[in-house]
């Protein structure tokens, strides 16, 4: 249990880490398109102009669920909009703290998940490829299904796909290789021999 727990939070913090690396530093310009100085400033006008009064949320712009919405929507151009009624620095840290305590969570979960299915004695070659296809289960539905449901483009979405598959896959590895309960990976190293004599 204490390991898997260390485990779990070693696993957070490679989570947190590598989502800073991807999201945090200059490489988290990579997915995002740029508007000029004067667009900026009309769009955040118009976002404050005509969204402020029903508040922060995400908006699909326009609504089509009216007859009208409908047709200016297959009109086109359309947003989802994330919207935020107040701003905040660009190198605003209050999130560090709450974003760190959600990676430890994810990281716990992680460990505790593959301690449980790994109790068969399951190898680190077994538990590797798990981790990884699940992983990429997960990424491939949330991040490439999203723009083929939304017509998205797919910039974003692709170097979402790749962050978040890479932060997934290197902490579940490093906690399937060094922080599974000690009798997991006897019962894992006694596995070939008892295979061979089953063959035999």
């Amino acid at each position: 249990m204490a390991r898997t727990f260390i485990g779990g939070l070693v696993g957070g913090i490679i989570l947190f880490v590598l989502g800073y690396v991807f999201w945090a530093t200059p490489l988290g310009d990579i997915p995002y398109k740029n508007a000029s100085d004067p667009q900026n400033a009309a769009v955040q006008t118009a976002l404050a102009q005509n969204l402020s009064q029903t508040g922060t949320g995400a908006y699909i712009i326009p609504s089509h669920h009216g007859a009208e919405g409908a047709v200016l929507y297959a009109k086109g151009p359309i947003a989802t909009v994330y919207f935020n009624t107040a701003g905040f620095s660009p190198d605003d840290m209050s999130m560090i703290l709450p974003g760190f305590v959600m990676a430890l969570v994810a990281g716990l979960l992680m460990a505790f998940g593959l301690a449980a299915v790994g109790g068969g004695g399951r190898s680190f070659a077994n538990l590797a490829r798990m981790v990884v296809l699940y992983s990429l289960g997960f990424t491939a539905w949330e991040f490439l299904a999203t723009p083929i449901f939304n017509h998205f483009g797919w910039g974003y979405w692709i170097y979402a796909f790749i962050a978040e598959s890479v932060s997934l896959i290197v902490a579940g590895l490093v906690v399937a290789r060094w922080f599974m309960p000690r009798g997991h990976v006897a019962a894992a190293a006694a596995e070939p021999p008892a295979a061979a004599a089953t063959e035999g």
